[in-house]
């Protein structure tokens, strides 16, 4: 995965509060948080409904039709057990809306349609298995040091991008940035618990 890099118009120290989570945030109906969701999942969104058989143009139009549900519903998630998560709910809005269009486009009434209707959307591909939400969840983790790279020092970051991401040892990190093994290791922390912060209840 390639570095993220970038300016630095706030930092993050582990003793400032950060508006709690991007769902707390989302619910508040801050733009900025509606933002952030669309850019974590979007292409993810938009790979579910292709991998459902539908064309380009379909897909947007769907991934479109999804985040509107979601803007409508979000107050309503809630992550009652620790296998809940936003990133399954988002999922299952996901395949209904895509079992949605082929309910339009091939004219199954869902009033009339009855045992036929539900054999022919049996045969609809099923975009999003377990594999898929795991591969989805790695991607969030990583859009995500993407999105809040700018809140940290040089220096903080480059120690945990070497040891969290690359693997390199703490002693060698510290060595070369002019820092202590123990600093090394809290700058690790504070990234990782700031990216936590940021994605609690999002996966599981």
């Amino acid at each position: 995965m390639t570095r993220p890099s970038g300016h630095e118009p706030h930092t993050f120290d582990g003793s400032e509060s950060i508006s709690s989570t991007l769902l707390a945030r989302v619910r508040a109906k801050r733009p900025e948080a509606w933002e952030r969701l669309v850019e974590l999942y979007g292409r993810s969104v938009y790979r579910w409904c292709r991998r459902g058989g539908l064309d380009p143009t379909d897909a947007a139009d769907v991934v479109q039709e999804v985040f509107a549900a979601v803007a409508s519903h979000v107050v309503d998630f809630r992550r009652e057990k620790p296998s809940d998560s936003f990133t399954a709910w988002l999922a299952a809005i996901a395949r209904n809306k895509i079992n949605d269009h082929y309910r339009r486009r091939r004219g199954w009434a869902c009033a009339a349609g009855g045992t036929a209707a539900h054999e022919r959307l049996q045969q609809v591909p099923n975009p999003i298995d377990v594999s898929e939400l795991d591969e989805t969840n790695r991607l969030l983790s990583r859009r995500a040091l993407w999105l809040i790279r700018a809140e940290f020092e040089n220096r903080t970051w480059e120690a945990f991008w070497r040891t969290a991401v690359e693997d390199h040892l703490p002693a060698h990190v510290a060595d070369d940035l002019g820092m202590s093994v123990a600093a090394v290791y809290k700058a690790k922390s504070r990234v990782l618990r700031r990216l936590r912060q940021e994605l609690d209840g999002m996966s599981d």
